[in-house]
């Protein structure tokens, strides 16, 4: 059981900063912000979650009937994430490049505490254990003063996996798949890195988000492993019996004059190549969607719609469904991870070529993050435009990529890349 209070917030926006400082001693942490991108499906402007009072954490195998387990014996919320290798779980797959991160393929919490603001309304529930800290806690959040933290003195050698030529090369073999007719599409990533980095993530999340203002930003602590997301995508949302997913093909850069910006925009809502790998990945996101829906209930609500962010223009599409009583929370991610717009098509064709050209193992990057209701509603991003991070072994790490398909020029995939690690890049050094 929990119990609930409500406070009026005054300064929503400096609030969000107080409430993430006031975590930062804890072990486990979910900070999610939307930045205040209100669009049909936003449901609270800012969520954190602390404090575990039971979690689970496990590899890859039986991992979805593992939380399926979780789920109906906690009959609470959960916070967490699913990473990209439980594709291994569902198909015979395998994950067998370099990994120099380490964390745990699956991680959920039940949170002893949760704050969930909408607009100047906060609502504070706590398990029954620890309900008499709520007044306190409160005080305490409004008496935090952003740490005083000194910008950090080391200067991080950040590292490209992949070289230019090597990436070059490794597109003209994806690209030689699709000619062969072993796959329309796929997702080809490559990874950043510093070894021997100490950094202060709240620090360095700050700085992503106030770069990138993305609708679903992720500040995610488990002991020594930190997640910073500047997400601009939805995996998959549950309300009722409503199911959204929102994937994301197809980016153009921003500018600072004006023309140039609605030159750049306009081109990218015509771009045959933008639009038609966007509308592949849509195909394959009904179809993984119509596998636990009601007959006849999946629609596309928004077809390439274009979307603008601080650092880049973006096409997303909008799918809907009905789920069907047939199905639960974890069977509609079981029939539908890893999402589409980060693996390709077929999808399985595409994860296997994927996995022989990339030379990193992706974990969390391209999983999801978010959060299950008691009532088995949900929200998760696409864990992209993100910075992962090993305290213990001093390993930061992020990934980008962009969708390859018959219409692909392996330099202007190898520009969009750097265009996607812009923020990342400046915000490590």
């Amino acid at each position: 059981m929990r119990t609930s209070a409500r406070k009026t917030i005054l300064d929503p926006i400096r609030f969000k900063q107080q409430l993430l400082h006031w975590s930062a001693p804890l072990r486990e942490i979910v900070y999610l912000d939307s930045n205040d991108h209100h669009d049909a499906y936003c449901q609270y402007d800012c969520v954190l979650a602390v404090d575990a009072f039971t979690s689970l954490q496990t590899d890859y195998l039986n991992a979805f009937e593992d939380l399926k387990q979780y789920k109906q014996n906690a009959k609470d919320w959960l916070f967490g994430y699913l990473s990209y290798d439980l594709k291994n779980d569902v198909e015979a797959l395998h994950s067998n490049n370099f990994d120099g991160l380490g964390f745990p393929d699956l991680f959920f919490f039940q949170p002893k505490k949760i704050f969930l603001l909408q607009g100047k309304t906060l609502e504070m529930q706590y398990l029954a254990l620890c309900d008499d800290e709520i007044d306190g806690d409160f005080e305490a959040i409004l008496g935090c003063e952003r740490f005083s933290r000194e910008s950090d003195a080391q200067k991080l050698a950040v590292q490209q996996r992949i070289s230019k030529e090597n990436y070059l090369a490794k597109v003209g073999e994806m690209l030689a798949h699709i000619h062969r007719g072993d796959i329309y599409e796929a997702n080809f990533c490559m990874e950043f890195f510093a070894e021997n980095a100490s950094i202060d993530p709240i620090q360095k999340f700050e700085k992503l988000n106030a770069i990138s203002r993305p609708p679903f930003a992720v500040f995610f602590k488990n002991n020594q492993h930190f997640l910073l997301s500047a997400s601009p995508e939805r995996y998959l949302q549950k309300s009722g019996e409503r199911l959204v997913s929102q994937p994301i093909k197809g980016t153009a850069p921003r500018f600072a004059d004006a023309d140039k910006d609605t030159e750049s925009k306009q081109q990218l809502a015509s771009d045959p190549k933008e639009r038609s790998e966007n509308i592949m990945i849509t195909d394959l996101v009904r179809n993984d969607l119509s596998r636990t829906a009601q007959k006849g209930s999946v629609q596309v609500a928004e077809l390439c719609g274009i979307y603008s962010f601080m650092q880049v223009h973006q096409m997303i599409t909008t799918i809907e469904s009905k789920l069907s009583q047939d199905y639960n929370s974890v069977d509609v991610f079981k029939t539908t991870f890893p999402m589409g717009s980060m693996t390709g098509a077929p999808k399985i064709s595409a994860m296997q070529i994927i996995e022989k050209l990339e030379e990193t193992k992706r974990g969390l990057y391209s999983g999801a993050v978010g959060y299950f209701t008691p009532a088995g509603d949900f929200d998760f991003n696409v864990v992209i435009r993100s910075i992962l991070y090993n305290a213990q072994k001093k390993y930061v790490s992020f990934s980008v990529g962009s969708a390859i398909t018959s219409l692909s020029t392996p330099e202007k995939e190898y520009e969009e890349c750097l265009l996607k690690a812009k923020a990342m890049r400046e915000v490590l050094s």
